[in-house]
């Protein structure tokens, strides 16, 4: 049974909801005024001037005869390729580094905890500035570069990927690929034809295949792959990921993957040890036991603090300014700020667009975790 918030209770809300907003207003008055006072104006007008610079790592095609809304929109690019790929990084790495904590070979555990005793007790930004200068910076040259399995080459310059080649049929491909992605959450909700008894089981954790098949419909557009080669004294095909976006990667990925690795650990041992008994009673290996019946139901428990260290790896990105990677703080904060001496919107658009970020994938994680949740009979 639901209890009800009783009448003085809710005035009691409405009394601190009201303090608040007399609070919020009183600080934007004051502010106006103070600006006002200084006669320096306000507005957003001056996204649309031209930015006069240009960014060295784009996406999206960009000049120095572009505004600064492009460069805003280019920069909001960069952090989410950066920040996407740390999460897909420090999630791998965090579910394997916290297995190896449960190992019974004495080696592998205490390696696992050296790893994250070493990463979590130093600072993010030193191990940035680790990962480019004692890293990347000392690789050798692109005529030296190292061969990497997959026809990949590392070098000062960065990491050389090979790029996919696509066929005529790929814009198709594409868009149907887009659909099946987009009908994730649909299926999910969908049933199974019930019986006589009643309704019949919800798709539920099977629409995550959806996605994969994506990903395959995908495949079927390429035609080859781009490989880099050297070429004189330069590097020509594939795509180039620079040093600042590999060690800002790097260093993002393996500080998340410290502390993600300590809840894979916590919430595998949450589980009640009678479940592995029954798993192993039944004949199943101790790998299929792990991944089968111990790792679904640790899931439950490891989304919401996993969804804080999703947050933590977008919100650090913008420590790329220190390795000089072209994200929102560095450019928007950095150049845009010094060339156009807006810090009031400047700093507002900055902190909007991290709050926006931060809210989707909150909302899409909290989103995932109710429909993952065991559900309670009343």
């Amino acid at each position: 049974m639901v209890r009800r918030p009783s009448r003085r209770a809710r005035i009691a809300q409405w009394l601190v909801l009201l303090g608040l907003a007399a609070v919020a207003w009183y600080l934007l008055a004051n502010a106006g005024e103070n600006i006002g006072r200084r006669h320096i104006p306000f507005g957003f007008g001056y996204l649309g001037n031209t930015a006069n610079f240009d960014i060295p790592f784009h996406l999206i095609s960009f000049t120095p005869s572009d505004t600064y809304a492009r460069a805003l929109l280019v920069c909001l690019l960069n952090t989410l390729l950066v920040s996407a790929m740390s999460i897909v990084t420090a999630t791998l790495l965090g579910l394997l580094v916290g297995i190896m904590r449960l190992s019974t070979n004495w080696l592998v555990r205490n390696l696992a905890l050296g790893f994250i005793e070493l990463v979590r007790n130093t600072p993010i930004l030193v191990q940035i500035i680790f990962w480019y200068v004692a890293v990347m910076q000392t690789l050798p040259g692109p005529r030296q570069s190292i061969f990497l399995p997959g026809r990949i080459l590392l070098n000062i310059r960065g990491i050389y990927l090979p790029a996919p080649v696509f066929g005529a049929d790929a814009p198709t491909l594409g868009w149907i690929a887009l659909a099946l992605a987009a009908a994730t959450p649909l299926v999910w909700r969908l049933r199974l034809p019930g019986s006589r008894r009643g309704a019949g089981r919800r798709l539920g954790a099977t629409a995550l295949l959806l996605p994969l098949i994506a990903l395959g419909v995908l495949a079927f557009g390429i035609d080859d792959f781009d490989a880099p080669a050297l070429r004189g004294f330069n590097l020509a095909g594939g795509v180039q990921l620079p040093p600042e976006l590999a060690a800002l990667w790097a260093g993002l990925s393996i500080y998340a993957a410290a502390f993600i690795a300590e809840i894979v650990r916590s919430t595998i041992q949450a589980v009640q040890h009678g479940q592995r008994e029954a798993a192993l009673s039944l004949g199943l290996k101790p790998g299929l036991v792990l991944f089968l019946v111990v790792l679904p139901q640790a899931l439950r428990m490891m989304l919401p603090p996993m969804t804080s260290q999703y947050l933590n790896i977008i919100k650090s990105s913008s420590l790329g300014a220190a390795v000089g990677y072209p994200e929102i703080f560095q450019i928007f904060a950095g150049t845009v700020l010094n060339q156009s001496g807006r810090e009031t919107e400047t700093f507002l658009i900055v902190m909007g667009t991290f709050l926006g970020i931060n809210l989707t994938v909150s909302a899409v994680m909290n989103w995932f975790n109710r429909r993952v949740s065991l559900q309670v009979m009343r």
